[in-house]
């Protein structure tokens, strides 16, 4: 257990330093978790109204988040309410054309705009607003998420060896066959770990609890009808763009029902995801069952990668933004962890229209604010949580820290 703030002061175990390196690449991928995709950098009030603080037995923050450890809930059904707000200027759907056409899904042109039901793509719209889920799972093979839409619905579907997802204002399905119908195939379908529930956020969240975090209990709350502790984890250093997470325990089951995340910056809830209904008992198994309507169009996951005609590292600027990451690293202490590596291309963002992703290149150089240090010149983006600086030497800096501390870290590689 890596040590923490709580009542009885527990102090660093054995084997902290062996584990050191694994907590600082997990700390980047809180925010990468949080923005839903790992290739895009997310709110308001709270959307679940606590109905009072009730009287639990005390435990120390430790045996709370030992209590989500144990957690082994197999089986839940349930709504919910997921809020993220980034900060992000309105696109105007462009966010969306933009990240489909980086996985050759819908609206990546050529002949073939690939599936409306293809995960990779669609579930890319949680990065931003307001959404309702409905959720459900029975054990490891069996797992169901459905996005609410206006008059519309997405599902994505996990029943034994088959994933379905369906679009139903497209009509469109897209099926993937995992390869032994065993266990979760995240790896292969593309867009299916993303964030979704409590759990999958806390999950992510606890990975970067060390010695530079606060982990306290802050009382109690009832969410979904249901009793709940009050987890409430913070950076102790100062620079990262976390202000605060706080993670509603279920009592009886340890399962995150709540997860909220404010920025240092102050004000709304950069994430606010939770349950509104939730029940422990064993779906029914029609739950699961899919069958592709009548006339919908059906795409093949294989079928949709040979359309894409894509090598193994993707094409032109994202190809190249793929094969950088095999050389990341992480640089930092803490909170303050800064995720780097070299994307190779020489100029910074692409300025002309073709083939610079999709061409958004200038439109997104104009979002970023331009800085200068000893190691030259580049651009920053900025969220209200993940900011992220491109040198023009083709470099990248970016972490959960402000925009003064990626230009430290750039000076200091020089």
């Amino acid at each position: 257990m890596a040590p923490i703030d709580s009542d009885d002061n527990t102090t660093a175990g054995e084997g902290e330093e062996l584990r050191a390196g694994r907590r600082k690449a997990a700390r980047y991928v809180v925010p990468v978790a949080v923005m839903g995709v790992a290739a895009a950098t997310i709110g308001l009030v709270p959307a679940l109204a606590d109905s009072g603080d009730p009287d639990l037995p005390k435990v120390t923050a430790e045996q709370l988040i030992e209590k989500i450890a144990k957690s082994d809930v197999q089986r839940l059904s349930g709504t919910v309410r997921i809020n993220t707000d980034l900060g992000l200027p309105d696109l105007g759907g462009l966010e969306s054309g933009l990240m489909s056409g980086m996985s050759g899904g819908p609206g990546s042109g050529g002949d073939d705009e690939g599936s409306a039901a293809d995960p990779s793509a669609k579930l890319t719209e949680l990065v931003s607003g307001s959404h309702t889920l409905r959720v459900a799972a029975d054990g490891p093979d069996r797992q169901k998420l459905s996005l609410l839409e206006n008059a519309a619905e997405y599902s994505l579907i996990h029943n034994g060896k088959d994933v379905w997802g369906y679009d139903s204002s497209s009509n469109e399905v897209y099926h993937s066959t995992a390869a032994d119908g065993a266990g979760r195939p995240e790896k292969d379908v593309p867009g299916q770990d993303v964030p979704a529930t409590p759990k999958d956020f806390a999950d992510q969240a606890l990975k970067a609890v060390d010695d530079t975090t606060s982990v306290t209990v802050g009382g109690t709350a009832q969410v979904a009808g249901r009793d709940a502790y009050r987890l409430v984890v913070e950076p102790k250093q100062g620079g990262s763009t976390v202000g605060a997470i706080t993670v509603a325990v279920d009592a009886e089951t340890g399962t995150p029902l709540k997860f909220t995340l404010t920025p240092a910056s102050g004000g709304a809830a950069v994430v606010d995801v939770g349950f509104t209904k939730v029940s422990f008992a064993k779906p029914d198994a029609s739950t699961f069952d899919f069958t592709p309507p009548e006339g919908a169009k059906v795409t093949e996951a294989d079928e949709a990668g040979e359309r894409a005609g894509a090598p193994e590292h993707g094409r032109g600027a994202e190809g190249e933004l793929a094969k950088g990451m095999d050389g990341l690293e992480v640089i930092g202490e803490g909170w303050n962890s800064i995720a780097t590596f070299d994307t190779g291309a020489q100029g910074g963002l692409p300025t002309d229209s073709a083939g610079d992703l999709g061409g958004l290149g200038g439109f997104l150089g104009s979002l970023g604010d331009q800085v200068k240090g000893d190691f030259g010149s580049g651009t920053v983006f900025k969220t209200r949580l993940v900011n992220a600086l491109i040198t023009d030497d083709g470099k990248v800096y970016a972490g959960a820290v402000t925009k003064d501390a990626l230009v430290k870290a750039a000076d200091a590689a020089k």
